[in-house]
Protein backbone atom coordinates (compact mmCIF):
# COMPACT_ATOMS: atom_id res chain seq x y z
CA UNK A 1 0.00 0.00 0.00
CA UNK A 2 1.25 3.58 -0.93
CA UNK A 3 1.61 5.73 1.96
CA UNK A 4 2.05 9.40 0.79
CA UNK A 5 4.20 12.06 3.01
CA UNK A 6 3.14 15.82 2.95
CA UNK A 7 5.81 18.59 4.23
CA UNK A 8 6.79 21.71 3.54
CA UNK A 9 10.48 21.59 3.44
CA UNK A 10 12.98 19.45 1.47
CA UNK A 11 14.50 18.52 4.91
CA UNK A 12 10.63 17.32 6.02
CA UNK A 13 10.33 15.70 3.19
CA UNK A 14 13.47 13.39 3.15
CA UNK A 15 12.30 13.15 7.24
CA UNK A 16 9.14 11.66 5.96
CA UNK A 17 10.41 9.32 3.68
CA UNK A 18 13.00 7.88 6.06
CA UNK A 19 10.42 7.74 8.64
CA UNK A 20 7.68 5.86 5.96
CA UNK A 21 10.79 3.42 5.40
CA UNK A 22 11.32 2.84 8.92
CA UNK A 23 7.35 2.14 9.66
CA UNK A 24 6.82 0.12 6.65
CA UNK A 25 9.97 -2.28 7.60
CA UNK A 26 8.98 -2.66 11.70
CA UNK A 27 4.71 -3.57 9.74
CA UNK A 28 3.45 -0.01 10.59
CA UNK A 29 -0.09 -0.88 10.40
CA UNK A 30 -1.37 1.46 7.52
CA UNK A 31 -4.51 0.64 7.64
CA UNK A 32 -6.66 4.04 7.32
CA UNK A 33 -3.72 6.21 7.00
CA UNK A 34 -3.25 8.32 3.59
CA UNK A 35 -0.87 10.64 5.29
CA UNK A 36 2.30 10.05 7.47
CA UNK A 37 3.31 13.45 8.84
CA UNK A 38 6.21 13.30 11.34
CA UNK A 39 7.27 16.32 13.16
CA UNK A 40 10.95 17.27 13.88
CA UNK A 41 11.90 19.45 16.43
CA UNK A 42 14.76 21.56 14.87
CA UNK A 43 15.62 23.36 17.77
CA UNK A 44 16.74 20.38 20.22
CA UNK A 45 18.53 19.17 17.22
CA UNK A 46 20.39 22.32 16.48
CA UNK A 47 21.14 23.21 19.79
CA UNK A 48 22.29 19.89 20.27
CA UNK A 49 25.17 19.92 17.47
CA UNK A 50 25.79 23.68 18.03
CA UNK A 51 27.36 22.06 21.91
CA UNK A 52 29.45 19.43 20.22
CA UNK A 53 30.65 21.85 17.85
CA UNK A 54 31.89 23.98 20.91
CA UNK A 55 32.86 21.13 22.10
CA UNK A 56 35.13 20.18 19.84
CA UNK A 57 36.51 24.07 20.10
CA UNK A 58 37.02 23.29 23.70
CA UNK A 59 38.41 20.01 23.58
CA UNK A 60 41.19 21.40 20.83
CA UNK A 61 42.08 24.01 23.48
CA UNK A 62 42.18 21.18 26.70
CA UNK A 63 43.69 18.66 25.20
CA UNK A 64 46.61 20.45 23.40
CA UNK A 65 48.85 19.13 26.56
CA UNK A 66 48.42 15.96 26.30
CA UNK A 67 48.02 15.38 22.84
CA UNK A 68 50.96 14.04 20.13
CA UNK A 69 53.11 16.25 19.37
CA UNK A 70 52.34 15.26 15.82
CA UNK A 71 49.51 15.24 16.03
CA UNK A 72 47.64 18.09 18.59
CA UNK A 73 43.80 17.38 16.72
CA UNK A 74 44.61 13.82 17.83
CA UNK A 75 41.69 13.51 20.53
CA UNK A 76 39.83 15.80 18.40
CA UNK A 77 39.33 13.80 15.21
CA UNK A 78 38.46 10.71 17.39
CA UNK A 79 35.60 13.30 18.76
CA UNK A 80 34.50 13.71 15.62
CA UNK A 81 34.17 10.47 14.52
CA UNK A 82 32.33 9.53 17.33
CA UNK A 83 29.88 12.65 16.51
CA UNK A 84 29.64 10.84 13.63
CA UNK A 85 28.43 7.70 14.99
CA UNK A 86 26.36 9.11 17.05
CA UNK A 87 24.14 10.89 14.25
CA UNK A 88 23.92 7.82 13.05
CA UNK A 89 22.25 5.92 16.59
CA UNK A 90 20.39 9.63 16.74
CA UNK A 91 18.71 8.45 13.30
CA UNK A 92 17.82 5.14 14.65
CA UNK A 93 16.58 5.96 18.06
CA UNK A 94 14.39 8.67 16.31
CA UNK A 95 12.77 6.87 13.43
CA UNK A 96 12.28 3.37 15.11
CA UNK A 97 8.63 4.03 16.31
CA UNK A 98 9.16 3.76 19.93
CA UNK A 99 5.79 1.79 20.60
CA UNK A 100 8.54 -0.75 19.87
CA UNK A 101 11.17 -0.59 22.11
CA UNK A 102 8.05 -2.05 24.68
CA UNK A 103 8.95 -5.64 22.76
CA UNK A 104 12.95 -4.96 22.76
CA UNK A 105 12.96 -4.12 26.24
CA UNK A 106 13.58 -7.52 28.06
CA UNK A 107 16.48 -7.80 25.65
CA UNK A 108 17.55 -4.43 26.12
CA UNK A 109 17.28 -5.12 30.12
CA UNK A 110 19.70 -7.97 30.28
CA UNK A 111 21.87 -6.95 27.65
CA UNK A 112 23.08 -3.73 29.54
CA UNK A 113 23.12 -6.20 32.44
CA UNK A 114 25.76 -8.72 30.75
CA UNK A 115 27.66 -5.89 29.65
CA UNK A 116 27.90 -4.47 33.50
CA UNK A 117 28.91 -8.08 34.25
CA UNK A 118 31.73 -8.67 31.75
CA UNK A 119 33.14 -5.42 32.48
CA UNK A 120 33.68 -6.51 36.37
CA UNK A 121 35.10 -9.75 35.02
CA UNK A 122 36.97 -9.21 31.84
CA UNK A 123 37.46 -5.05 31.66
CA UNK A 124 39.81 -2.82 31.04
CA UNK A 125 41.03 -0.44 34.04
CA UNK A 126 42.16 3.17 34.53
CA UNK A 127 42.17 5.87 37.36
CA UNK A 128 41.40 2.83 40.17
CA UNK A 129 38.36 1.90 38.10
CA UNK A 130 37.24 -1.05 35.76
CA UNK A 131 34.70 0.75 33.45
CA UNK A 132 35.37 0.24 29.75
CA UNK A 133 35.52 -3.03 27.40
CA UNK A 134 38.57 -2.59 24.73
CA UNK A 135 37.08 -2.17 20.86
CA UNK A 136 40.65 -2.08 18.95
CA UNK A 137 41.34 1.69 19.20
CA UNK A 138 38.35 2.22 21.25
CA UNK A 139 37.13 1.89 24.57
CA UNK A 140 33.69 1.49 25.30
CA UNK A 141 31.63 2.12 28.69
CA UNK A 142 29.03 0.06 29.55
CA UNK A 143 27.71 1.95 31.97
CA UNK A 144 27.17 5.23 29.77
CA UNK A 145 24.63 2.71 27.19
CA UNK A 146 22.94 1.39 30.21
CA UNK A 147 21.60 4.82 31.29
CA UNK A 148 19.47 4.61 27.96
CA UNK A 149 18.41 1.03 28.58
CA UNK A 150 17.26 1.63 32.42
CA UNK A 151 14.94 5.02 30.59
CA UNK A 152 13.69 2.58 28.35
CA UNK A 153 12.65 -0.53 30.35
CA UNK A 154 12.16 1.49 33.14
CA UNK A 155 9.53 3.22 31.06
CA UNK A 156 8.51 -0.20 29.71
CA UNK A 157 7.97 -1.38 33.05
CA UNK A 158 6.11 1.43 34.79
CA UNK A 159 3.84 1.61 31.88
CA UNK A 160 2.63 -1.78 32.52
CA UNK A 161 1.57 -0.54 36.17
CA UNK A 162 -2.28 0.35 36.57
CA UNK A 163 -1.50 1.42 40.30
CA UNK A 164 1.68 2.87 41.88
CA UNK A 165 -0.24 4.15 45.17
CA UNK A 166 1.06 1.26 47.42
CA UNK A 167 4.53 0.52 48.60
CA UNK A 168 4.68 -3.04 47.26
CA UNK A 169 3.81 -1.27 43.54
CA UNK A 170 7.52 0.26 43.80
CA UNK A 171 9.00 -2.93 44.69
CA UNK A 172 9.52 -3.86 41.35
CA UNK A 173 10.69 -1.27 40.01
CA UNK A 174 13.56 -0.12 42.53
CA UNK A 175 14.51 -3.94 42.18
CA UNK A 176 14.63 -3.54 38.13
CA UNK A 177 16.48 -0.46 38.68
CA UNK A 178 18.50 -1.43 41.57
CA UNK A 179 20.60 -4.15 39.78
CA UNK A 180 22.86 -2.34 37.30
CA UNK A 181 23.31 0.10 40.00
CA UNK A 182 24.63 -2.05 42.32
CA UNK A 183 26.50 -3.35 39.63
CA UNK A 184 27.89 -0.09 38.14
CA UNK A 185 28.90 1.04 41.68
CA UNK A 186 31.11 -1.91 41.94
CA UNK A 187 33.25 -0.86 38.95
CA UNK A 188 33.53 1.59 41.04
CA UNK A 189 31.53 4.69 38.81
CA UNK A 190 29.57 6.78 41.54
CA UNK A 191 28.72 9.18 39.08
CA UNK A 192 26.89 7.39 36.71
CA UNK A 193 24.98 5.61 40.07
CA UNK A 194 23.78 8.80 41.19
CA UNK A 195 22.38 9.88 37.34
CA UNK A 196 20.45 6.24 37.79
CA UNK A 197 18.75 8.01 40.85
CA UNK A 198 17.90 11.84 39.33
CA UNK A 199 16.29 9.23 36.21
CA UNK A 200 14.05 7.32 38.89
CA UNK A 201 12.83 9.86 40.13
CA UNK A 202 12.29 11.75 37.39
CA UNK A 203 10.27 8.88 36.20
CA UNK A 204 8.56 7.99 39.37
CA UNK A 205 7.48 11.54 39.83
CA UNK A 206 6.07 11.62 35.84
CA UNK A 207 4.44 7.90 36.28
CA UNK A 208 2.39 9.46 39.37
CA UNK A 209 4.22 8.02 42.61
CA UNK A 210 2.35 9.68 45.62
CA UNK A 211 4.42 12.53 47.27
CA UNK A 212 4.04 10.03 50.37
CA UNK A 213 5.78 7.84 48.92
CA UNK A 214 8.64 10.00 46.79
CA UNK A 215 9.71 10.86 49.96
CA UNK A 216 11.82 7.54 49.88
CA UNK A 217 14.57 8.97 47.58
CA UNK A 218 15.30 12.44 50.69
CA UNK A 219 14.71 9.42 53.19
CA UNK A 220 17.39 7.35 51.41
CA UNK A 221 19.62 10.91 51.07
CA UNK A 222 19.51 11.28 54.71
CA UNK A 223 20.64 7.78 55.36
CA UNK A 224 23.72 8.07 53.11
CA UNK A 225 24.77 11.22 54.77
CA UNK A 226 24.17 9.83 58.42
CA UNK A 227 26.56 6.58 56.99
CA UNK A 228 29.21 8.96 55.89
CA UNK A 229 28.87 10.62 59.23
CA UNK A 230 29.22 7.67 61.59
CA UNK A 231 32.05 6.55 58.82
CA UNK A 232 33.99 9.62 59.81
CA UNK A 233 32.96 10.12 63.58
CA UNK A 234 33.45 6.01 64.24
CA UNK A 235 35.34 4.57 61.87
CA UNK A 236 31.78 2.44 60.49
CA UNK A 237 32.76 1.34 56.88
CA UNK A 238 30.32 1.95 54.09
CA UNK A 239 29.69 -0.80 51.26
CA UNK A 240 30.41 -0.43 48.23
CA UNK A 241 32.24 2.90 48.68
CA UNK A 242 36.03 3.60 48.82
CA UNK A 243 37.59 6.04 50.81
CA UNK A 244 38.60 8.04 47.64
CA UNK A 245 35.11 8.33 46.53
CA UNK A 246 34.17 9.54 50.06
CA UNK A 247 36.95 12.12 49.88
CA UNK A 248 35.32 13.44 46.76
CA UNK A 249 32.02 13.72 47.42
CA UNK A 250 32.96 15.81 50.36
CA UNK A 251 36.23 17.56 49.36
CA UNK A 252 34.02 20.55 47.54
CA UNK A 253 33.26 22.12 51.21
CA UNK A 254 37.22 22.54 51.44
CA UNK A 255 38.92 21.85 48.74
CA UNK A 256 42.30 23.16 50.55
CA UNK A 257 42.04 21.06 53.12
CA UNK A 258 43.78 18.41 50.61
CA UNK A 259 45.38 20.72 48.20
CA UNK A 260 47.87 18.16 46.75
CA UNK A 261 45.59 15.58 46.91
CA UNK A 262 41.76 15.03 46.30
CA UNK A 263 41.26 18.61 46.67
CA UNK A 264 43.82 19.61 43.54
CA UNK A 265 41.14 19.28 40.73
CA UNK A 266 38.31 21.79 42.55
CA UNK A 267 41.28 23.99 43.14
CA UNK A 268 42.51 24.50 39.22
CA UNK A 269 38.99 24.39 38.13
CA UNK A 270 38.34 27.01 40.03
CA UNK A 271 42.01 29.04 38.47
CA UNK A 272 40.74 27.95 35.33
CA UNK A 273 37.08 29.81 35.45
CA UNK A 274 38.38 32.49 37.17
CA UNK A 275 41.34 33.03 34.68
CA UNK A 276 38.56 33.63 31.97
CA UNK A 277 37.13 36.25 33.32
CA UNK A 278 33.81 38.07 31.83
CA UNK A 279 35.02 37.26 27.72
CA UNK A 280 37.34 34.42 27.75
CA UNK A 281 40.71 34.71 27.09
CA UNK A 282 40.40 32.38 23.84
CA UNK A 283 42.76 29.29 23.00
CA UNK A 284 45.65 31.80 23.09
CA UNK A 285 44.76 32.61 27.23
CA UNK A 286 43.34 29.32 28.28
CA UNK A 287 47.37 29.15 29.99
CA UNK A 288 46.08 26.32 32.94
CA UNK A 289 45.51 24.07 30.17
CA UNK A 290 48.05 25.20 28.17
CA UNK A 291 50.51 24.02 31.11
CA UNK A 292 48.53 20.62 32.26
CA UNK A 293 47.50 22.20 35.66
CA UNK A 294 43.68 21.04 35.31
CA UNK A 295 43.19 17.09 35.18
CA UNK A 296 40.53 15.81 32.85
CA UNK A 297 39.83 19.36 31.94
CA UNK A 298 38.84 17.61 28.34
CA UNK A 299 36.49 15.04 29.91
CA UNK A 300 34.74 15.16 32.95
CA UNK A 301 35.99 19.22 33.75
CA UNK A 302 35.54 20.74 30.44
CA UNK A 303 33.19 23.31 32.33
CA UNK A 304 36.46 24.63 33.36
CA UNK A 305 37.97 25.06 30.02
CA UNK A 306 34.44 26.30 28.88
CA UNK A 307 34.80 28.95 31.56
CA UNK A 308 38.66 29.37 30.87
CA UNK A 309 37.98 29.85 27.16
CA UNK A 310 34.71 31.69 26.96
CA UNK A 311 34.37 33.10 29.98
CA UNK A 312 31.56 34.13 32.23
CA UNK A 313 29.31 35.50 29.74
CA UNK A 314 30.26 31.92 26.90
CA UNK A 315 29.55 29.91 30.06
CA UNK A 316 26.04 30.96 31.03
CA UNK A 317 25.73 31.19 27.36
CA UNK A 318 26.87 27.26 26.98
CA UNK A 319 24.03 26.86 30.46
CA UNK A 320 21.33 28.64 28.82
CA UNK A 321 21.37 26.38 25.38
CA UNK A 322 21.11 23.94 28.14
CA UNK A 323 18.42 24.92 29.71
CA UNK A 324 16.79 25.52 26.05
CA UNK A 325 16.79 21.46 25.28
CA UNK A 326 15.63 20.58 29.23
CA UNK A 327 12.83 23.01 28.28
CA UNK A 328 12.14 21.35 24.72
CA UNK A 329 12.30 18.18 26.30
CA UNK A 330 9.87 19.09 29.22
CA UNK A 331 7.08 20.14 26.63
CA UNK A 332 7.97 16.88 24.70
CA UNK A 333 7.29 14.61 27.89
CA UNK A 334 3.53 16.75 28.63
CA UNK A 335 2.75 16.71 24.75
CA UNK A 336 3.51 12.99 24.38
CA UNK A 337 0.50 10.58 22.85
CA UNK A 338 0.44 8.03 25.65
CA UNK A 339 2.00 7.29 28.79
CA UNK A 340 4.91 5.60 27.52
CA UNK A 341 6.04 8.21 25.40
CA UNK A 342 5.71 10.75 28.54
CA UNK A 343 7.80 8.48 30.64
CA UNK A 344 10.70 8.12 27.97
CA UNK A 345 11.03 11.86 27.53
CA UNK A 346 11.03 12.08 31.24
CA UNK A 347 13.65 9.97 31.88
CA UNK A 348 16.10 11.12 28.90
CA UNK A 349 14.74 15.10 30.60
CA UNK A 350 16.19 13.40 34.09
CA UNK A 351 18.86 12.67 32.50
CA UNK A 352 20.31 15.27 30.91
CA UNK A 353 19.20 17.93 33.96
CA UNK A 354 21.57 15.88 36.24
CA UNK A 355 24.39 16.08 34.27
CA UNK A 356 24.45 19.41 33.27
CA UNK A 357 24.07 20.43 36.83
CA UNK A 358 26.20 18.02 38.35
CA UNK A 359 29.37 18.57 36.18
CA UNK A 360 29.28 22.41 36.11
CA UNK A 361 28.90 22.34 39.69
CA UNK A 362 31.58 19.98 40.80
CA UNK A 363 33.75 22.56 38.24
CA UNK A 364 32.41 25.39 40.20
CA UNK A 365 33.44 23.88 43.50
CA UNK A 366 29.71 23.97 44.49
CA UNK A 367 29.04 20.25 43.81
CA UNK A 368 30.33 16.54 45.05
CA UNK A 369 33.05 15.82 42.28
CA UNK A 370 31.18 12.61 40.79
CA UNK A 371 32.74 12.27 37.51
CA UNK A 372 30.13 12.81 35.41
CA UNK A 373 30.93 14.36 32.19
CA UNK A 374 29.32 17.43 29.96
CA UNK A 375 26.29 16.09 26.98
CA UNK A 376 27.63 16.78 24.12
CA UNK A 377 30.48 18.10 25.07
CA UNK A 378 32.84 16.25 27.08
CA UNK A 379 35.32 14.20 25.25
CA UNK A 380 33.99 10.55 24.91
CA UNK A 381 32.70 8.23 22.79
CA UNK A 382 30.59 6.03 24.78
CA UNK A 383 28.74 9.24 27.03
CA UNK A 384 28.02 11.02 23.20
CA UNK A 385 26.60 7.82 22.32
CA UNK A 386 24.34 7.29 25.12
CA UNK A 387 23.54 11.39 24.64
CA UNK A 388 22.92 11.07 21.06
CA UNK A 389 20.24 8.13 21.89
CA UNK A 390 18.95 10.49 24.27
CA UNK A 391 18.25 13.21 21.64
CA UNK A 392 16.86 10.49 19.15
CA UNK A 393 14.43 9.68 21.54
CA UNK A 394 13.25 12.81 22.27
CA UNK A 395 12.49 13.29 19.15
CA UNK A 396 11.00 10.61 18.31
CA UNK A 397 8.34 11.05 21.13
CA UNK A 398 8.03 14.49 19.86
CA UNK A 399 7.10 13.19 16.16
CA UNK A 400 4.67 10.89 16.90
CA UNK A 401 2.73 12.87 19.12
CA UNK A 402 -1.02 13.16 18.73
CA UNK A 403 -3.70 16.31 18.86
CA UNK A 404 -5.12 14.33 21.48
CA UNK A 405 -2.15 13.92 24.33
CA UNK A 406 -1.58 11.82 27.22
CA UNK A 407 -2.19 13.67 30.53
CA UNK A 408 0.19 12.28 32.89
CA UNK A 409 -1.00 11.92 36.45
CA UNK A 410 1.42 14.57 37.48
CA UNK A 411 -0.66 17.14 35.41
CA UNK A 412 -3.40 17.80 38.43
CA UNK A 413 -0.71 19.30 40.09
CA UNK A 414 0.56 22.15 37.31
CA UNK A 415 -2.93 23.45 36.41
CA UNK A 416 -1.64 25.89 34.73
CA UNK A 417 0.34 23.12 31.93
CA UNK A 418 -2.50 21.60 31.22
CA UNK A 419 -6.22 22.12 29.43
CA UNK A 420 -9.03 18.90 30.75
CA UNK A 421 -8.50 16.03 28.21
CA UNK A 422 -10.72 13.11 27.88
CA UNK A 423 -7.88 10.74 28.47
CA UNK A 424 -8.04 9.15 32.54
CA UNK A 425 -5.27 9.80 34.53
CA UNK A 426 -3.23 6.44 35.09
CA UNK A 427 -0.84 5.62 37.52
CA UNK A 428 -2.02 7.18 41.40
CA UNK A 429 -2.02 11.00 43.06
CA UNK A 430 0.67 13.27 44.17
CA UNK A 431 -2.32 14.31 47.11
Amino acid sequence: MICRVYHSSPLDRVAGVVYTGFTSFEGFDHVGMQRTRFHIDYVTLILMYLLALVGLFVIANASRSIAPAHDPLYYVKRQFIWIILGTIVLVVAAWFDYEKFKKLAPFIYWTAIALLGFVLVHGSSALGAQRWIQLGPFQLQPSELAKIAIVITLATHLDKKKSLSRWRDLISPLVHVGIPMLLILKQPDLGTTLVFVAITVGMFYMAGVPWTKMLIFPAGLAMVILLIYLHFRLGIPIPLMHGYQLKRLLIFLNPNSDPLGSGFNVIQSRIAIGTGGLWGGGLAGAQTNLLGFLPESYTDFIFASVGEVLGFVGSMAILFVYLIILARGTYIAYQAKDRFGTLLASGIVAMFAFHVIESAGMASGIMPVAGVPLPFMSYGGSAFLADSAGIGILLNVYGRRKAQKYKPAVAQTLPIMYSPLSEPDIGGSHS
